[in-house]
């Protein structure tokens, strides 16, 4: 049988349920602007009736309030990450392709085509008066303004590809913090969910820094509850599908510089991360995702043009590796460095130098590395790459075009002015060169007789292919990048070595030879996108298309992950105006109740005070 003043207890349930209802109410109202905040209800239910022995059997007890519980939709969540990544790696690609797009446009604005025409201009000058050092001069200055246009668009690239590599650096010590304090508040939240109850607010701090450790990476989540309702979960966070963190416990990934260049014109000291047990973090996955898969795509993106190839009898203990059957068979398309790493069989050697002879068979590049210790497993065919293939038109690919560009417009330019004579009627000289790194001297584009006797093509000049002490500093047009090129200096300082004429025994007014470094300009033959000029403008709407596309793809991303985000706001995003209907609600029902309490107390009043008189 119920106690007399069962009903008072009954409004006291209902007093403490809605005075609960109506802060979570007060609380979900002041964090209405709170990034990350998940609304918050109260829950509800009838309290556990009692027996009683009369003829309805059960009578209710009040109310109970089960606990306060954050709104969130798993499947919204886990969408929007994924979401999130992909907005990042989009977002960024636009960003450093739109820089990328305005150092080439300067091709078609006031770089290149001004400069290139201007040069062409003075040769025309030049044809009209030979002999005149003043317009043999302006000839020079003309072609070492269009030299430092290279150079300083190569400048611009590297600046660009740096910038990538300190942003790299940045977001892993930025995703080594997120990790530390997750695994933080997680630690803080089981302690306080042990007792019972949800940390609702801290849920959100933590869902909150996934959100930020989704736009560098593809992140997943996993919760699982250890035990037996003792309010503990075990709470692991994996980025790229490798663990992060694991409930209290965090991995941190570390960058480290590399001791080798991959490419030619790389900037020394690019990172790669791995994590701070040693083990490798690959960057190349297509599912890394995020800012850095942008970010490494553009830095390292080489189009898949990695040099491969297929060691020939490539045996243990060899330093030593014949490659041949390559991709590259053309100096002007050669960016690897002069010394770095090689792939063989997925195992890294170090290469020293390397020398290149033409198959006979062919007439292909055979290629001969020198490494720095021995190879450990041998095998008849084995698979070589310097670096690694890229998907992405990222600096390395840009560069290696430019490459391509300066080399293949040199060697034609060269060819002719050396086929002529200078005003003292000495052979021309190259015009066009680049600076050794080491000596600083110009190069002679030819092959001593060494090297001729020995079938080699050209070397790297490194390692067992060093060349010292030689007379004249021999190379090959793959020591020339967009990077080094500039008028000979030879003849820069000295415009009488200006050849103008095949032959000056006919004349100082014979200008045969300038025609044709004139005809040049409009050689289709050179390239395959047509004159020289077009190479460039192909290139220059290459850099467009992809900044466009990485623009197009970051805009309609950025509205997909709104309208997610939208999605998931609509669980969980507080509604201020049905806040406003709860205060209503819950203040009516406390009213409610706390009638009840005194229509009680004055049933309690005449039962107590009144009827025993």
């Amino acid at each position: 049988m119920s106690s007399t003043f069962f009903g008072l207890s009954i409004a006291k349930s209902g007093l403490y349920a809605s005075q609960a209802a109506l802060n979570t109410t007060a609380h979900n109202i002041s964090n209405t602007e709170t990034e990350g905040y998940s609304r918050q209800v109260t829950n509800q239910s009838a309290s556990k009736a009692i027996r009683v022995n009369r003829t309805y059997g059960m009578a209710g007890s009040g109310v109970d309030v089960t606990g306060v519980e954050r709104m969130r939709n798993s499947y919204y969540d886990s969408k929007y990450l994924k979401n999130n990544t992909v907005y990042g790696e989009y977002s960024s690609k636009s960003y450093y392709m739109a820089e990328i797009e305005n150092y080439f446009n300067e091709i078609e604005s006031e770089g290149f085509t001004t400069t290139f025409d201007a040069m062409y201009d003075s040769l025309q000058e030049l044809q009209k008066d030979p002999s005149s050092e003043t317009v043999r001069t302006q000839v020079m200055n003309y072609a070492q303004s269009l030299c430092d246009y290279f150079t300083g668009l190569s400048d611009n690239l590297e600046k660009v590809q740096s910038e990538c590599n300190f942003e790299i650096k940045t977001q892993v010590e930025r995703i080594n913090s997120l990790a530390q304090q997750i695994a933080s508040v997680t630690k803080q939240i089981n302690v306080l969910e042990v007792g019972g109850g949800t940390a609702n607010d801290l849920r959100d701090q933590r869902d909150l820094l996934i959100d930020e450790l989704s736009t560098y990476a593809n992140v997943s989540t996993s919760e699982n509850v250890v035990g037996d309702g003792v309010g503990i979960t075990s709470y692991v966070v994996k980025i790229n599908n490798q663990t992060l963190v694991d409930t209290y416990e965090y991995n941190t990934l570390q960058v480290v510089p590399r001791e080798e260049l991959v490419n030619q014109n790389d900037v020394t000291g690019l990172y790669d991360i791995q994590w701070s047990n040693g083990q490798k973090f690959d960057t190349t996955s297509k599912t890394l995702g995020g800012t850095l898969q942008a970010l490494f795509q553009v830095r390292d993106g080489n189009s898949n043009e990695a040099f491969k190839g297929t060691g020939v009898d490539v045996a243990a203990g060899d330093t030593t590796v014949t490659v041949s059957a390559t991709n590259i068979n053309d100096i002007e398309k050669l960016n690897i460095p002069t010394q770095g790493v090689l792939t063989i069989n997925n195992r890294e050697y170090k290469y020293t130098g390397f020398q290149v002879k033409e198959d006979e068979d062919t007439g292909g590049f055979v290629y001969e590395f020198s490494l720095e210790e021995e190879i450990i497993v041998g095998s008849d065919e084995a698979k070589i790459i310097i670096g690694e293939d890229i998907d992405y038109k990222g600096i390395p690919y840009y560069m290696s075009q430019l490459n391509q560009f300066v080399r293949t417009y040199a060697k034609a330019f060269n060819d002719i002015h050396t086929a002529g004579e200078d005003l003292d009627g000495n052979a021309g000289l190259d015009f066009f060169n680049g600076q050794d790194a080491v000596s600083g001297k110009n190069f002679v584009f030819a092959r001593s007789e060494e090297m001729e006797e020995a079938g080699v093509l050209f070397s790297s000049k490194t390692g067992d292919y060093a060349v010292e002490d030689e007379d004249l500093n021999y190379g090959s047009y793959y020591f020339l990048t967009v990077g080094n090129i500039q008028v000979t200096k030879d003849v820069y300082s000295d415009p009488r070595k200006l050849a103008a004429a095949s032959s000056i025994t006919d004349g100082v007014e014979n200008t045969d030879n300038v025609q044709g470094l004139i005809d040049l300009k409009n050689d289709v033959t050179m390239f395959r996108q047509g004159k020289p000029s077009s190479f460039l403008q192909t290139m220059v709407a290459e850099v467009g298309i992809d900044s466009s596309k990485a623009a197009v793809l970051s805009a309609n991303q950025e509205n997909i992950l709104n309208t997610v985000k939208n999605q998931r706001l609509s669980v969980s995003g507080v509604d201020t105006e049905e806040e406003a209907m709860n205060l209503v609600q819950y203040q009516n029902a406390y009213n409610l109740s706390a009638k009840s309490v005194s229509i009680l107390n004055q049933i309690y009043d005449k039962l107590i005070n009144y009827m025993g008189v």
